[in-house]
């Protein structure tokens, strides 16, 4: 059974969806609305809309929107009842004691306990005689054991059996190991460790619980890093490696690194702001949960080319996602690890030097184009200057701008005019270029096309505006249920999802609930973003009873035109009627 209604009203009454976002979003009032940047895609104009009126809220950049409860599913990656205990715990709500289904967040929560005891297992494998090699390694690569407890590292041992019977001892279920990503399920039925013969990192959210793992073989045996698959409890490119740490750090500032090993070293050199992707190149949002974070993030990736082009993807995500970014260069190539072992106890002043030294990502990429032309060669410097008029159109400040144009021209021996003539001209075109896409974005959009929850808008444009208008006005007028229902029949919807949202909704008010309460609950998140997409459009908003009338009238008429457009077929009443209503339309 569904959650109460009355308790789902109290519980967002109780979370304002304003102050919630507050704590995630910078907001500012626009009317009566709250605008911010979208903390679901990287942007630098404001979409992020808050409605006050309804507790409601819809990005129009990507199409996100919910209410309370789907925002903090969204932004804290849980799923729905989990959303729910965590409103209530921050409202001092107790939660109803049954009558809900609870199945999924019990499944979560024994999945973070097996994980919870699967750290424990590996820890303390490091410290028996099958764990020596693990803890060889570990020693070998110069960690203290304060750092090894610290991070809870571990040791996997090469039978395949271990973790899964140790699991079993403590009365987890075979399902239980298995959705954990712990153990996979073999052909007969029996179930054998994920991991073995590997040295373990646990990866803990910021809430304090182990939810993935990863291993990494000491040999040079394929693959050398082994990372938990996605599970109820786990995305990776959602979560960062020791965020749980960095966050704690003063200064908003985070170092990106590329492996485990590098944010160890680090910590114990004394920088436990450094955080790691999961065994995958950056995503965006992992950047966009950075900036939760830190204004500032310093990249600390490896110098050879895949660390080169790691590093190019990650400063245009992290621009994206508005923050300031520096880039490290390791003397001599080293990367981060290697390099603070070979400073021993001099590896923090060491480190903090080559901070000091770091140049922010248009200083460093800048370089890169530099080393890779002959500037005493005239067509090597024509080529040189047209990468450097691209890196320099992604400035949006004008000062800065205007600093690198005169550093560059001086540097070159060219006027600091033709630079930005040829700036100006890839501006332009870069313009043109945006807006010929923004229309075709919205073109798009208009004919829908591009729907992947209501995929016959595009074929039914006037029935799906009459539907979600009637639908929209439905949900802010209950009141009107039984004249719609008295003009109207629910058969005239002709688009599937359009007719399962009418249904459920008049089922709702019918029963004496609350139309929006259960929403996020009972549709998926896509689903949920776009019903309130409908309710918080301009024209719902501003639909009245003379435009409910006409978007009755229009589905009555296209049911028509549907039951007489095969003339042998439609009844006598269906044909009466259209040759009426045609009738009335030319009066």
């Amino acid at each position: 059974m569904p959650l109460p209604d009355g308790f789902l009203q109290e519980l967002k009454l109780r979370n304002d969806m304003t102050e919630v976002a507050s704590s995630y979003v910078n907001l500012k009032r626009r009317g009566r609305n709250m605008v911010g940047l979208c903390p679901f895609h990287g942007e630098k104009t404001p979409s992020f809309n808050i409605y006050t009126e309804n507790g409601s809220f819809y990005c129009f950049g990507c199409g996100v929107g919910g209410d309370v409860i789907t925002f903090i599913m969204k932004i804290e990656s849980l799923d729905y009842i989990d959303a729910v205990k965590f409103l209530a715990q921050r409202a001092g709500m107790d939660m109803p004691e049954d009558g809900f289904d609870d199945s999924m967040s019990a499944l979560r929560k024994r999945i973070f306990e097996a994980n919870r005891e699967a750290a424990r297992f590996f820890y303390n494998q490091l410290y028996t005689p099958k764990g020596a090699k693990g803890l060889n390694y570990f020693r070998g690569r110069a960690l203290a054991e304060r750092t090894i407890r610290h991070f809870g590292l571990g040791y996997a041992d090469a039978d395949r059996y271990s973790l899964v019977n140790h699991l079993k001892s403590l009365g987890f279920k075979n399902n239980e190991i298995v959705q954990a990503n712990l153990a996979y399920q073999n052909k007969n039925g029996t179930i054998s460790d994920r991991f073995f013969d590997r040295v373990m990192f646990p990866i803990i959210d910021l809430r304090g619980n182990v939810i993935a793992f990863g291993g990494r073989i000491m040999t040079d045996a394929k693959p050398k890093y082994l990372n938990t698959s996605d599970t109820p409890v786990f995305k990776k490119s959602a979560n960062l490696f020791s965020l749980n740490n960095a966050k704690n750090t003063d200064g908003r500032t985070l170092i990106l690194c590329e492996g485990y090993m590098d944010v160890i070293a680090l910590n114990q050199a004394g920088f436990t702001n450094a955080v790691a992707t999961l065994g995958t190149a950056l995503t965006s949002e992992q950047a966009l949960l950075m900036k939760r974070y830190a204004d500032e993030v310093i990249i600390c990736y490896d110098s050879d080319e895949a660390g080169q082009k790691a590093t190019a993807r990650a400063i245009e995500l992290l621009r994206n996602a508005g923050l300031v970014i520096r880039v490290i260069n390791i003397p001599q190539g080293k990367d981060p690890d290697e390099f603070l072992r070979n400073k021993g106890e001099n590896a923090h002043n060491a480190f903090k030097n080559v901070i000091e030294q770091s140049g922010n990502d248009v200083e460093y990429r800048i370089s890169k184009f530099k080393s890779k032309y002959n500037l005493e060669v005239t067509e090597d410097k024509v080529a040189y200057l047209n990468e450097i008029v691209k890196i320099l159109v992604t400035i949006d400040n004008e000062i800065e701008q205007d600093i690198y144009i005169s550093k560059i021209a001086k540097e070159v021996g060219v006027s600091p005019e033709a630079i930005k003539t040829r700036l100006s001209k890839l501006s332009r075109r870069q313009y043109n270029e945006r807006r010929r896409e923004n229309f075709r974005s919205i073109q798009t959009n208009l004919n829908g096309r591009n729907d992947k929850i209501n995929n016959e808008r595009y074929k039914k444009p006037r029935v799906n505006t009459a539907e979600e208008g009637i639908i929209a006005y439905l949900i802010n007028n209950p009141d009107k249920l039984s004249f719609i229902q008295g003009e109207l029949d629910e058969s005239k919807f002709q688009t599937d999802f359009n007719k399962k949202l009418y249904t459920y909704f008049s089922e709702r008010i019918k029963n004496g609930e609350d139309a929006m309460s259960a929403v996020s609950g009972d549709f998926t998140p896509d689903e949920t973003s776009k019903i309130y997409q409908i309710t918080n459009s301009e024209f719902a908003r501003m639909a009245n009873e003379a435009t409910l009338r006409e978007n009755i009238r229009v589905l009555n008429d296209e049911y028509l035109k549907l039951k007489t457009a095969d003339m042998s077929t439609a009844s006598d009443e269906d044909i009466m009627e259209r040759l009426r209503r045609l009738k009335e339309s030319h009066k």
